[in-house]
């Protein structure tokens, strides 16, 4: 099964960015990779990361640490149909989501998750499906043209294809966006750009240069 191994994003202080997902979400090297990067950005950047936990303690827990380590709220965290969440943009600009399907909370509360999700905002979500099922990526839910869901290895970070525009809608923020992603993936399955520009690199390469 192929799986993305770590998310590296691109920054431009990547110690201020280390520094500030150690003390908001308790993530290191293993799964977010930071490296400096001046590329030239503008808007959104057709991607968002997730933070799915079990219960909305959790969800204000995250939240509440990532503001006051310096994100910035773009959606309140709130109540809806689905569950609890909310979004928030880190000090380098990466937008995140965290949110619960549950409704309320049955154990103590922490800032522990349970699985971390890349969505990339794509123009066709059937062509870029598609085009990672060619790359060795399994499906794991689909959704029409709407949204894709791929099969990943326990304890990896999760893949999911989303309609641009309903992304950055969902966020809180304007689909307009020009310039780098600020992101690349280390896979196994790497090197390759996808047809929204997504650059995934061979983890080995990303490895001997860390």
């Amino acid at each position: 099964m192929t799986s993305i191994d770590s998310v590296i994003l691109e920054v431009a202080d990547a110690t201020a960015a280390a520094g500030f997902y150690s003390t908001a979400f308790g993530l290191d090297s293993s799964q977010v990779r930071v490296r400096a990067s001046e590329a030239p950005t503008t808007g959104f950047r057709g991607f968002t990361l997730s933070l799915v936990v079990s219960q909305p303690g959790n969800v204000d827990a995250l939240f509440n640490a990532a503001l006051d380590a310096g994100a910035t709220v773009l959606k309140p965290a709130s109540k809806s149909l689905w569950g609890y969440g909310g979004s928030l943009q880190a000090p380098d600009g990466t937008i995140w989501k965290i949110a619960t399907s549950k409704k309320k909370d049955t154990v103590p509360v922490s800032r522990s998750f349970d699985e971390l999700v890349l969505l990339l905002g794509v123009e066709d979500v059937k062509a870029s499906k598609q085009f990672y099922v060619e790359q060795g990526l399994s499906v794991g839910k689909s959704f029409g043209g709407k949204y894709v869901e791929f099969a990943t290895d326990s304890g990896s970070v999760k893949l999911a294809l989303y309609k641009r525009s309903g992304l950055a809608k969902d966020v809180g923020v304007p689909a307009d966006g020009s310039g780098s992603h600020r992101l690349a993936l280390a896979s196994a399955a790497g090197p390759f750009s996808d047809p929204d520009g997504f650059v995934w690199e061979a983890t080995a390469s990303v490895t001997a240069s860390a």
